[in-house]
């Protein structure tokens, strides 16, 4: 497939409600006007099907099946606004398989372009931090995540916690990626703003690729979603407070440019062959 020079990306950060057919709406609103500005790809937060305040149990307890009426929604969403998006659902575990045997449910990224699911990934790290338990409720993936093409770009993607694994974004970056996606529900705390900019700017910087990162915003989740270019640069951001809808191109001069000046990837001199797969 030959390479779009401008591949146009739009970031939607808002609040989850409790209710999944209210996300529905909130998001189809989102597809609408991104859409409508251009963009190709749509970025999601993570845990979209439903959330409630400091209840990290509450969006698992929301998990829907992939054949569900929540991920139906999205793809109804992306063939009619014409619009890839990128987000994370919690998956409900199918009965009779042998996952079954183990009741907690999955942090599922998905990529559905034109109403297809082509792309899934379960979150490889799971927030076992900073006094949280995510995997009490939540089964961690044991893949790389993978890496998809949209109009000619290699996009990876990655879940929240992955971030601070510089691994998981190299594992993609080897493999060929331009741009790495991150859906995340952020956590507020002290530290916490800093650490989510430093990291985000760190991933696009040292794999000089373009990062496009989501965070849910609310009482409990920073917001600050944020596209970097491959130099490290910020080059559109919101805040820390409300819905936004942001958008940039991501532009193959600059991805070239970055990767002729600052060749780390050429240059690396220890390979972890696992990081290929």
């Amino acid at each position: 497939m030959t390479s779009a020079k401008s591949l146009p990306v739009a970031i939607a950060q808002f609040t989850v409600a409790e209710e999944p057919e209210r996300n529905l709406e909130i998001l189809d609103g989102f597809a609408r006007d991104a859409a409508a500005g251009g963009a190709k790809l749509l970025v999601l937060p993570e845990g979209l099907i439903a959330r409630r305040g400091d209840d990290d149990s509450y969006a698992a307890a929301h998990a829907q099946p992939l054949d569900g009426p929540f991920v139906d929604g999205l793809r109804r969403i992306s063939a009619q606004r014409h619009i890839v998006l990128m987000g994370t659902v919690h998956v409900a575990p199918e009965q009779g398989t042998e996952r079954d045997a183990d009741s907690r449910v999955s942090n599922t990224f998905l990529v559905i372009r034109d109403g297809e699911i082509i792309a899934e990934y379960r979150k490889l790290h799971l927030y076992d931090a900073f006094s949280a338990r995510e995997s009490d409720v939540v089964l961690p993936g044991d893949a790389l995540p993978p890496i998809v093409d949209i109009d000619g770009w290699k996009i990876g993607v990655m879940t929240c916690y992955d971030v601070r694994f510089p691994e998981t974004a190299r594992s993609l970056a080897v493999r060929g990626a331009d741009a790495i996606v991150v859906s995340a529900a952020w956590v507020r705390g002290p530290l916490k703003e800093q650490h989510w900019k430093l990291l985000t700017a760190a991933r696009a910087l040292e794999n000089t690729c373009y990062v496009l990162a989501c965070s849910e915003v609310s009482s409990r989740n920073i917001g600050c979603s944020r596209i970097i270019n491959p130099m490290g640069e910020v080059v559109a951001s919101a805040g820390d407070e409300g819905a936004e809808l942001i958008a940039t191109g991501l532009s193959r001069e600059c991805l070239a440019s970055a990767r002729q000046i600052m060749p780390v990837l050429q240059n690396r001199r220890f390979a972890d062959p696992q990081l290929r797969d």
